[in-house]
């Protein structure tokens, strides 16, 4: 079993110390952590596919990119695929470009995933978004599953906008000054709360 971050049980105690409401999703959710894949090709893969459609959607369709790549997800696979390939997979044609690319910038090295361990989260951002079909939400999606960086906050995220508005009785969407509140309040474990919020609304832990 993968171990939790270094950070995630003194996070646990700080934020439940900070917020009651915080304390009681702690104490509800108290089976699970965020944990890593240490792929960066794989989730990036994934956070393609899932982009604008339907969780169970993007469950059958990387289902079959998955055994198109012979059961291996990674850039040398990929690579062999042509776009026509990628498409019977489900992907329409833009994302099946983008993940096709990213195999390309992978093997010429053009991306460097490691680089990202030295770069702040503003400036992994920018860098992850330099990607074909990778904006900020995808970005923060890296940073928060496969790097487990501890203050991610990604407010393009409907599910953690539906689930601020669920446990803190705000209106739909929660206006941004409450938004910024929670953030100061949270800040640096913005990303642990965020993985307590998702897991409000969906039994299943999230995973990239």
């Amino acid at each position: 079993m993968k171990k939790p971050p270094a950070y995630w049980n003194k996070a646990k105690k700080i934020l439940s110390k900070k917020d009651k409401v915080m304390a009681k999703l702690i104490s509800n959710y108290n089976d699970g952590s965020l944990i890593t894949r240490n792929d960066v090709f794989y989730s990036l893969c994934k956070s393609i596919i899932g982009q604008q459609i339907s969780v169970a959607a993007a469950n059958s369709v990387f289902l079959k990119f998955e055994k198109k790549c012979k059961g291996k997800i990674n850039s040398k696979n990929v690579n062999r695929l042509s776009i026509l390939s990628l498409k019977g997979c489900g992907l329409s044609k833009q994302k099946a470009k983008g993940i096709k690319e990213l195999a390309n910038k992978l093997i010429s090295k053009e991306f460097q995933p490691h680089l990202i361990n030295k770069m702040s989260d503003e400036e992994a951002i920018e860098y992850l978004s330099g990607l074909r079909q990778i904006g900020k939400w995808s970005a923060e999606m890296i940073l928060l599953f496969t790097f487990n960086r501890p203050n991610i906050w990604p407010l393009q995220d409907i599910g953690l906008l539906r689930a601020i508005s669920n446990n803190y009785k705000t209106k739909y969407f929660p206006p941004k000054k409450i938004l910024n509140k929670l953030y100061k309040k949270f800040s640096p474990y913005c990303s642990v709360a965020t993985w307590y919020l998702w897991r409000s609304i969906d039994d299943e832990p999230i995973q990239y």
